[in-house]
């Protein structure tokens, strides 16, 4: 019994999660702030990479990581 059923593509690793939540159907890159003040994260309310302007969910690195991760495997 293979137990790779749940790759997402060759790439194994950190870099596959960022790849996977990026490739996201409908969804564009969103901007990444220059400098202060950052957006606070939805979930655990750590800084994130985004502006306090940036409209919709800002999550932080590991927020957005760990969600990545639950999206991978859920079909």
């Amino acid at each position: 019994m293979e137990d790779s059923y749940c790759t997402t593509g060759s790439a194994t690793g950190p870099d596959t999660a960022a790849d996977t939540a990026a490739a996201a159907p409908g969804t564009a890159a969103p901007a990444k702030a220059d400098g202060p003040p950052f957006a606070e994260c939805v979930l655990c309310r750590e800084p994130t990479e985004y502006p306090e302007s940036y409209k919709g969910i800002t999550l932080c690195p590991v927020c957005e990581w760990q969600e990545a991760q639950r999206s991978a495997c859920s079909g």
